[in-house]
């Protein structure tokens, strides 16, 4: 009995001892939610991310989780009717709250980022801007979520976050380390340029071979502990569905008739406008004489010519204004000479999707691609597509031309850069564009949080300890049984 008391009594020791002993015992870190929404001049899309607490490097390493697109037109369209901008943001604000966890909602950070659209708008009228952004905001804070302001971006903003948004994707920052359990820089990292072209205003984005000459044109970000100098220039009015204002105001402009025809359109559509329709934007209300008064009606005919297309988008560019100067594109416009490669999105690759066209395609391919869909008819293509937007499918042929001259005449590339050229909208799971580069960038502005901690027990000494009773116990029974 004594020896069987003996044991129970180490028994106890060492259940006490694995009790008291103690040691840090690392969780994972905590997950952060954002929100940003991406008011542009034809729609509004929100995107929901995530990433660890523990961020690398001072920027967190963010993942989209959620994409909305809201229902109707962009904000600036509501400028007659600024509370219906923030009623527009109710349903895709429903479910991004449920890609949350709740416990979460009121800590994440929801930010709206207004671009070339709400910059005309401001132009135009700065008190209704100023409305629709108060409404949108209002909208927002009725919801359980740490709202951080709804404003306009500048040009240069939207097309740098758009520059990092590509090279994150891509691991050009930062890669993961399956050797390193950790995330590394890349060796020799392979840095991409931006294209962006929305429907008021497009960007050109990369990082020089030297340093950036214009001020007006240089933006520096330092992410992942590296500092990054690019070169970015927004052009606004550029945009695809400014262009083609511009463009039918300059071809009425030349036409003594009410009739007039449309190179860029094909053969066999009609589309009339009123001449009051040129004073809703900025980019094509000023004081024209050769625009006759009033709200007279005018009707453009297709007439699918490719050429006489190219002409008249050329014309929407003033390339005089750079005289003899290399380092410079359109309007007076400096830019450095191109370096890498590029990764054209939003518009850019909506028009070449429509094309067919697959990556890595030569430019003779390219341009007869477009001259056969130029040359096809109004009635041919329609019953071709009966699926697409009888408002979208007539303008196909002047945007690919307009992508040509844009891409080619006015930032430079040629027939061996065009190589370097990717038309894509999304890398892995994400979407490309300015929002995620602007939730990444916003990281570095968040304090990171370490680790949490709790104390544990050794896996270990609990194993032995209840070895240890087990054996006790096994050897008490026999001790009694003899």
């Amino acid at each position: 009995s004594a020896i069987i008391g003996a044991l129970v009594a180490l028994s106890i020791i060492a259940l006490v001892l694995s009790l008291v002993r103690v040691e840090d015992v690392m969780l994972p870190p905590t997950v952060k939610y954002g929100m940003v929404f991406d008011a542009g001049s034809s729609h509004t899309s929100l995107f929901v991310y995530e990433w660890d607490a523990d961020k690398e490097n001072n920027t967190g390493v963010v993942s989209q989780i959620l994409s909305c697109d809201v229902q109707g037109q962009g904000i600036s369209s509501y400028a007659n009717n600024p509370p219906e901008a923030g009623n527009s943001l109710r349903e895709c604000l429903d479910k991004a709250l449920k890609a949350v966890p709740a416990e979460k909602h009121r800590e994440v950070p929801v930010y709206l980022g207004a671009t070339a659209g709400m910059r005309l708008l401001r132009e135009q009228n700065s008190s209704a801007a100023e409305q629709v952004l108060a409404e949108v905001a209002k909208t927002i804070q009725e919801y359980p979520v740490a709202f951080k302001g709804a404003r306009i971006l500048m040009g240069e903003e939207e097309g740098a976050y758009g520059w990092i948004t590509i090279n994150y994707l891509l691991d050009s920052f930062t890669k993961y380390s399956p050797k390193a359990h950790t995330w590394v820089r890349p060796e020799a990292a392979n840095i991409f340029g931006a294209l962006d072209l929305g429907g008021a205003s497009t960007q050109i984005t990369f990082m020089p071979e030297g340093s950036v000459m214009s001020q007006n044109e240089a933006s520096e970000f330092t992410l992942y502990g590296y500092t990054y100098n690019i070169y970015t220039h927004s052009y606004l009015c550029y945009g695809q569905n400014e262009m083609l204002k511009r463009l039918a105001k300059e071809l009425i402009a030349f036409s003594p008739s009410t009739r007039v025809h449309h190179p860029c359109y094909p053969k066999g559509y009609n589309e009339t406008i009123s001449l009051s329709s040129f004073r809703a934007s900025p980019c094509t209300d000023r004081s024209d004489p050769r625009l006759p008064l009033g709200d007279t009606n005018v009707t453009l005919e297709g007439r699918g010519n490719v050429s006489g297309c190219l002409a008249a988008l050329r014309k929407l560019f003033n390339f005089s204004a750079c005289g003899q100067s290399q380092d410079c594109t359109f309007d007076g416009v400096y830019q450095p000479p191109l370096r890498g490669q590029f990764i054209a999105f939003s518009a850019f690759y909506y028009n070449f999707k429509f094309l067919n066209l697959t990556e890595g395609q030569p430019l003779a391919v390219v341009r007869e691609a477009i001259e056969g869909l130029c040359t096809r008819s109004w009635e041919d293509l329609s019953s071709s597509y009966p699926k697409d937007s009888p408002k979208r499918l007539p303008k196909y042929c002047a945007n690919a031309n307009y992508i040509l001259t844009l891409l080619l005449d006015a930032y430079k590339f040629n027939e061996t850069s065009w190589n370097n050229i990717f038309f894509q909208m999304k890398a892995g799971s994400a979407d490309v564009g300015w929002t995620l580069g602007y939730m990444l960038n916003l990281t570095n502005m968040i304090p990171a949080e370490a680790p949490a901690r709790v104390k544990g027990h050794r896996p270990s000494l609990w194993a032995a300890a209840i070895t240890f009773i087990v054996l006790t116990l096994v050897l008490g029974l026999a001790a009694l049984l003899l």
